[in-house]
């Protein structure tokens, strides 16, 4: 039994806790859920030692325990599964599944490697991770490293496990390859502390939901007999809407961008199609189907073999996401915020001014401070992104806030082409919210040309209003969502099945 007591913590500015109480007992999932800036991963930190409460104590099997390390954790069988990816990218997958217990393989002063092997490829196939052990970490995707951190917590045997938003980046069967795996574990009487944004997933796998408002508890609920629609308002204090976005007058006769006949050895053949201006673009599949590969080839991070892309109608030469921004008044949200869309360790107007710097130099060619705090502030504003002020460390802020600052940069750029990947991974059902209306008022209210790449076909199919649907590095299809003025309205149920229907 892990039991948490009139916790309190808090930071400059904020109280992240405030006489917290919540007990987690054996064999249970419990879940964990709440906006951005509830305090959740504050409660997770405490209990895995990453944080000390400032006030509270927090008890083991009746003991109160203190935990100055995640070591100490970890020596107490508790282990967390990180939202922000942490792995080596030079190091083989086995190598980053057994990383905290490589001692355990040394014989005579060496390590038994074959051992290490069979059986990181026992825990990765736990997760469904289905890539050679001997492979190198950087290649794989966003997902992937997902399941090999998920893997890693596996394998030390803790009795208390916490997953901070673990399916963020999976696909579909992935995810349900993971709850499966959690019943199981509860099934071994493991606690499963399950915090996550994604209330459906709550609801097929938790015994139990605590819901945290402001970083004090609203209450803790057995799942039986609740709905979705009784957590939000516990979560948010009201109902949650649904944003019914309306038709999109689009410039059928404005090409924005259009790429021809696209080529890459091993990947693409052949692959072409059409941005118009003020549109909102769909790229659908699963995780690994081609649509960030072939973004990335857009905004020159990857090279084509052969092929064109045009902008405007005049051919590009994009080699770099530099040309792209600024030859180009192209921009890339990328899917993973933590490794390539932010710097987590400078300030917010740094990262949102990052993009405008030649903008902002004097004659001398420094960087006018004052107008980059100046266009920070008036964008953290306009998002409505929630900190202390432009000077805050953007690794201090929340999942939802970090990811409208990874936006925010790209709209100080005044972009007129916006790529936007995975825009709502790890974010609340509030900020979802928020980010798809953005999202629409871009293209509807300010004529910004998108192509928003989703694994949630909800929410691709409520901003979208043309969805090219993916498969194998290919374009398998087109789906015609509400786009045409005129055009009879579709549920979301006929156009989730023809996306289905491609996807066979």
């Amino acid at each position: 039994m892990l039991q948490i007591r009139h916790v309190t913590k808090s930071f400059p500015g904020v109280r992240a806790l405030d006489d917290v109480s919540v007990e987690f007992a054996p064999g249970e999932v419990h879940a964990i859920v709440g906006e951005n800036g509830a305090g959740k991963s504050t409660l997770i930190k405490i209990i895995c030692g990453v944080y000390t409460p400032d006030d509270g104590e927090v008890l083991l099997n009746g003991a109160r325990i203190t935990l100055h390390t995640y070591k100490d954790a970890l020596d107490r069988k508790i282990n967390l599964v990180s939202q922000e990816i942490q792995i080596i990218p030079k190091s083989t997958v086995a190598e980053n599944i057994m990383l905290d217990k490589l001692d355990r393989y040394l014989t005579h002063g060496r390590i038994d490697w074959k051992r290490i092997n069979q059986d990181a490829a026992r825990y990765a196939t736990m997760v469904d991770l289905a890539v050679p052990v001997r492979q190198i970490v950087a290649t794989l995707s966003a997902a992937q490293k997902q399941l090999i951190m998920i893997a890693r917590a596996l394998s030390s045997d803790a009795r208390i496990l916490v997953m901070d938003e673990p399916t963020s980046a999976l696909t579909r069967h992935e995810t349900e390859n993971l709850l499966a795996l959690l019943r199981r574990l509860k099934a071994e009487g493991v606690t499963v502390l399950f915090v996550s944004h994604k209330l459906e997933e709550v609801l097929a796998v938790a015994d139990k939901v605590s819901v945290l408002r402001d970083g004090c508890l609203i209450g803790t609920r057995p799942i039986a007999g609740l709905t979705k629609a009784q957590i939000v308002q516990m979560m948010i204090g009201r109902d949650a809407r649904t944003l019914d976005l309306g038709r999109l007058k689009v410039d059928a006769g404005h090409v924005a961008l259009e790429a021809r006949s696209i080529c890459q050895a091993g990947r693409f053949h052949d692959v072409s199609f059409v941005l118009q201006r003020g549109e909102i673009l769909g790229f659908y599949g699963l995780v690994g189907s081609g649509r960030t590969e072939l973004a990335q080839i857009l905004i020159g991070e990857a090279r084509k073999d052969s092929g064109e892309v045009l902008i405007n109608d005049k051919p590009t030469h994009i080699h770099s996401m530099a040309d792209s921004l600024f030859k180009y008044r192209m921009g890339y949200v990328s899917e993973n915020r933590k490794e390539k869309g932010l710097i987590l360790s400078a300030s917010i107007k740094t990262n949102v001014a990052i993009t405008i710097w030649n903008r902002l130099r004097d004659r001398l060619g420094s960087i006018q401070l004052a107008a980059e705090t100046t266009a920070a502030r008036k964008l953290m504003h306009a998002l409505e992104i929630r900190a202390t002020g432009p000077s805050q460390v953007v690794g201090s802020l929340s999942g939802g806030n970090q990811q409208k600052v990874s936006i925010a940069k790209w709209l100080a750029a005044q972009c007129d082409i916006l790529i936007i990947d995975e825009p709502t991974i790890g974010v609340d059902i509030g900020a979802k919210e928020y980010i798809h209306q953005l999202i629409w008022n871009l293209a509807s209210r300010e004529g910004k040309s998108i192509i928003l790449i989703s694994s949630d076909m909800p929410e691709i199919i409520n901003v979208a209003r043309r969805i090219l649907v993916f498969k194998d590095f290919k374009i398998v299809g087109e789906v015609r969502n509400n786009g045409e003025e005129g055009a009879p309205v579709r549920g979301y149920e006929e156009v989730s099945q023809e996306i289905g229907q491609y996807l066979a």
